[in-house]
């Protein structure tokens, strides 16, 4: 079983319904036709788990539900071409895509993030963090820099992200393909990598393309549901705003997705 939505029709629709009912979710008539009460009644199951409320009965829908014990939603790697992520990522080098999209879609299926809305969101924000589509350094900027002061030195004392001393700002500048900012996330990071990195020590290995691509499917992860809710309403400003914290790169990330999300088949 693979997923259930709007307009499908037939015996595991209605088995669907029976469960629902079961579980106090009413479906409406019991008929096997996927229509807007199921739809309902799904979105509601799916509120009361913290899952996605999308009103389509996935894997991790039916899992909750008891009508499948295998959760793994569909592998969208394989229709990630470098034909489509150049397209996605227009400004870069096809050499980058060809060495570092492979590796990228890796770390995304080790993750489990190997959906279509992840892989999409994954290419995007590499378009709008790096665009070349190469780990890269945060470089010197107003944003970080003072006019008189030492590079990155609007960094160094930024509690909010662990920042404490001088030099901070540079040596935990933003790095790798989601930018990675700030001592905090250089230290609550390393350790979840397989194998552990001590990024507080090294901030340098977050440009490593294996580090970088495995950082970006733990950030995003992290923060999957909200994304996927984001992008549902077709807000890629909130879904940008869970990644970089601002509105950086908007224009780049929601052109790259949209490309990306007529490329790619449903």
């Amino acid at each position: 079983m693979n997923a259930l939505r709007i307009d499908d029709r037939g015996a595991l629709v209605e088995r669907l319904q029976r469960r629902l009912l079961e579980l106090g979710f009413n479906p409406g008539k019991i008929d096997g036709d996927f229509g807007t009460a199921t739809e309902q009644a799904v979105m509601a199951f799916q509120l009361s788990r913290g899952l996605l409320s999308d009103g389509v009965a996935g894997p991790r829908t039916l899992t909750e539900l008891g009508l499948t014990a295998d959760n793994t939603l569909p592998d969208a790697t394989g229709h990630m071409s470098v034909q489509v992520a150049s397209r996605m990522c227009p400004g870069a080098l096809l050499s980058n895509i060809k060495i570092n999209l492979p590796v990228l879609l890796e770390s995304l299926r080790e993750h489990r993030l190997h959906d279509r809305t992840m892989v999409l969101m994954a290419v995007a924000t590499i378009r709008a963090e790096t665009a070349g589509f190469v780990p890269i350094s945060e470089g010197r900027s107003k944003f970080n820099s003072s006019p008189s002061g030492h590079p990155f030195d609007l960094y160094d004392f930024r509690g909010d992200i662990g920042n404490a001393a001088v030099g901070d700002g540079a040596r935990f500048r933003g790095r790798g393909f989601v930018q990675l900012t700030g001592r905090t996330n250089y230290r609550r990071y390393g350790p979840r990598l397989s194998p552990a990195v001590d990024l507080e020590a090294h901030p340098e290995l977050a440009n490593d393309a294996k580090i970088a691509a495995d950082l970006l499917s733990l950030f995003i992860g992290d923060r999957e549901l909200n994304i996927k809710d984001a992008l549902l309403a077709g807000n890629f400003q909130a879904a940008r705003r869970l990644v970089n914290g601002g509105k950086h790169g908007l224009a780049e990330f929601m052109q790259a997705y949209q490309t990306g999300d007529a490329a790619l088949p449903r």
